[in-house]
């Protein structure tokens, strides 16, 4: 592919195309089966550096959301962040890749002085992407190579294409009953169906159940999102006049990283997560 960012594509005798940009924050950029797009992408986000990716799938790591006041604390130090961590802003290197089962890459990140001056842990990521049937499957792999617990609070970010026309009728399965809004900054109800048309949600279920959802989004083919049993969070966001809903499952909630509530990986560590995308 003749591309200065997107340099990798995994493709599938099913006709799925994903396409990545390890430069761009190790991210997928593109995913479509037999050209039914699965996610929105905003090309003059991703053709310019100085701002971040709206669309695909930007790693949150290693916080999702803001912190309050953008400080936390850990070793006795302060520490400024900005919303969604670094690791989106970051260059990620191929480190692996195979056509054993599916066709697959591995992209890896690791701490380094710049990663170091905002997150005082000896991290290394192992995200494979992997592309079977019509089904993509981002694998995990969050290790800790320090000496102390090191708190994450990470997450991913996918933005689902849905034309702005068609949000009456989308929805998403939940059994949540209790979520915050972010925009007020207040516990709510959660009210079903979600509505998503001609308005902006921002919204964290905080109670729901299944490992999975689905975006329904006629005419489209639906899609079916499962994902690991660590997040506890699942953040649905969208915006008027703009053709995506973001379904994003979180560690914890925003700004646990703060309040001393992100869970984290034992010294000399390893945890994984998968998260799963296939069309209904």
């Amino acid at each position: 592919m003749d591309d200065a960012l997107e340099t990798l594509v995994l493709e599938d005798e099913s006709g799925a195309v994903v396409h990545l940009a390890p430069g761009r924050g190790g991210m997928v950029t593109r995913f479509s089966v037999r050209d039914v797009p699965v996610l929105f992408l905003d090309e003059s986000t991703l053709r310019d550096p100085s701002k971040s990716v709206r669309g695909g799938i930007p790693i949150l790591f290693p916080i999702a959301g803001k912190l309050p006041a953008g400080t936390y604390s850990a070793g006795g130090r302060t520490f400024a962040m900005k919303q969604h961590g670094f690791a989106r802003d970051l260059p990620w290197t191929v480190v692996g890749e195979s056509t054993g089962d599916g066709a697959s890459v591995t992209l890896g990140l690791d701490a380094s002085d710049t990663t170091r001056a905002v997150f005082p842990f000896e991290f290394a990521l192992r995200f494979t992407y992997r592309l079977k049937g019509a089904a993509l499957s981002v694998e995990q792999v969050f290790e800790n190579r320090g000496d102390s617990p090191m708190p994450i609070l990470a997450g991913l970010h996918p933005y689902f294409f849905v034309p702005d026309g068609a949000k009456p009728g989308a929805r998403i399965d939940t059994d949540a009953t209790r979520g915050y809004d972010n925009r007020t900054g207040q516990d709510v109800p959660v009210r079903q169906p979600i509505e998503l048309a001609g308005r902006e949600v921002d919204m964290f279920l905080l109670d729901h159940g299944p490992r999975e959802t689905v975006l329904h989004r006629s005419p489209l083919p639906g899609v079916r999102i499962e994902f690991g049993a660590d997040q506890r969070v699942l953040v649905v966001w969208t915006l008027p006049g703009r053709d995506f809903v973001c379904v994003e499952p979180w560690r914890e909630r925003a700004g646990a990283l703060a309040d001393g509530t992100a869970p984290s990986i034992a010294a000399r560590a390893t945890e994984s997560t998968t998260l799963k995308l296939s069309l209904m």
